[in-house]
């Protein structure tokens, strides 16, 4: 089979853009990344800036691309952050914790792009403003960020969008919300807890940030409560090593004099509330008259989560999914993508493909799915990535590394907050030694 050469706009250097590069270069493919910051990293370079907004939703605000606070850890393990012939190691020095911290994690992205050169690659302060289909190739239009407005345009074979999906905030819905003249904010513009002193927080969500941010705050705050819809028997927990964090089921209404009633009967008088209810995907640099939409977090039709069927494989999307080892699950995606550039693996037709995209929908209706779970991996993330190694030829992936991530997921079900520095290094190195794990 003969090998095909592209010339690709990777759109992003956060994690998906580093390997994506990589990978596309591997395979001989002519490489250039967009990147709007003036380093590598993506979410993952801390920025004590926050947004002129605090909810994220004035159109005219100005926007900070990182929703890392100062305390943030990984949640995962360091076997599990790093790629398959890169792995996270611990360093003589920095942060040697399992768990480390978000500086570690970009130490670890700069190295593995002076490794491979991936910054010679990279055009840094450069915008994307539009990417859009013109014949058979696609115009990238973009600007410098640091320049006057004048916007220069290149053509390019491919494009593969790795432009994140931490960006644009997502906001609980809340009766009343509208009259709460009191303090609220969305997790994105959360950095410190220090103007939180002595003040009632609710946190609205039980995510990751949430799990953090709780307690981050809790240290200076007064109170901090915390409305979740995922079990209603929290009501009035508490954990062992935090005495002000209080559980509850969602908030019922809030009022205009501070008031927060929630649905378990308890309400409080509250001085903030922080919205700790995700992200929407965004791509509004992007047009494709309608073949490609967001609708309820859902970006669609993509096959695997990866190629819009009608525009395979000269489209791809690398690094939606989420619920999974998101590192291991871009660099398959990566890996992919870049074979199919060059011809080495062949897509289903364009029916097959929709095809498969259809059975998936259906398949979430069926079992009462939302559209905004379809780029959850679960309860598909180990027949996903098996599929993916058996699509570009690689051995199959250790199962330790799927045992890793399901302790993760059971110890934040526990709402075990020491488990990161609990964590059995001894115990993990063993298993992965072995090969094998109980």
């Amino acid at each position: 089979m003969s090998r095909r050469s592209v010339k690709v706009a990777v759109i992003g250097a956060g994690v998906s853009g580093l390997i994506a590069a990589r990978e596309l270069q591997r395979e001989g493919h002519n490489v250039v990344v967009f990147e709007k910051n003036n380093r590598i990293g993506g979410t993952w370079v801390y920025d004590p800036k926050t947004e002129s907004d605090p909810l994220s939703i004035n159109p005219t605000r100005e926007t900070v691309h990182s929703s890392v606070y100062h305390s943030l850890r990984t949640n995962l393990p360091r076997q599990i952050m790093g790629f398959l012939d890169y792995p996270f190691a611990k360093r003589d020095s920095g942060d040697p914790r399992s768990f480390p911290g978000h500086e570690e994690v970009l130490r670890f992205l700069e190295e593995f792009a002076g490794e491979f050169g991936i910054c010679g690659l990279t055009r840094f302060g450069t915008e994307v403003v539009k990417v859009e289909r013109e014949g058979n190739e696609w115009v990238v239009e973009w600007r410098l960020t640091r320049g006057d407005d004048s916007v220069s345009r290149e053509v390019f074979e491919a494009v593969v969008v790795c432009s994140g999906h931490f960006v644009e905030p997502k906001l609980g819905l809340v009766h009343g919300i509208e009259k709460w003249r009191r303090f609220q904010m969305h997790s994105h513009n959360y950095r410190v807890p220090h103007s939180f002193k002595d003040q009632v927080v609710i946190l609205i969500g039980l995510g990751p940030s949430s799990f953090d941010i709780s307690r981050d705050i809790a240290g200076v705050a007064k109170e901090v409560h915390v409305a979740t819809r995922l079990n209603p028997d929290l009501k009035h927990m508490k954990l062992e090593n935090v005495r002000n964090i209080y559980f509850h089921t969602l908030i019922k209404c809030v009022n205009e004099d501070g008031l927060v009633a929630f649905e378990d009967g308890f309400s409080i008088y509250a001085d903030a509330i922080i919205h700790c209810t995700g992200y929407k995907y965004h791509h509004p640099f992007l047009e494709t008259n309608g073949i490609v939409t967001i609708e309820d977090n859902r970006v669609g039709p993509l096959y695997k989560h990866v190629f819009p069927p009608a525009l395979a494989p000269w489209l791809s999307f690398i690094g939606l999914i989420f619920k999974d080892t998101l590192f291991h699950v871009i660099e398959l995606q990566a890996k992919w993508v870049a074979k199919v550039l060059s011809g080495k693996v062949v897509l289903p037709t364009e029916e097959e493909m929709m095809e498969s995209v259809k059975e998936l929908y259906k398949f979430m209706e069926e079992n009462g799915l939302p559209k905004r779970y379809t780029h959850s991996l679960r309860p598909f993330q180990v027949e996903y990535k098996h599929w993916l190694v058996s699509e570009i030829g690689l051995p199959p992936l250790e199962d330790w590394r799927d045992n890793m991530l399901m302790e993760c997921y059971k110890k934040l079900i526990e709402m075990n907050e020491m488990y990161r520095d609990e964590w059995d290094d001894n115990y993990w190195d063993s298993i992965i030694q072995s090969g094998s794990a109980s």
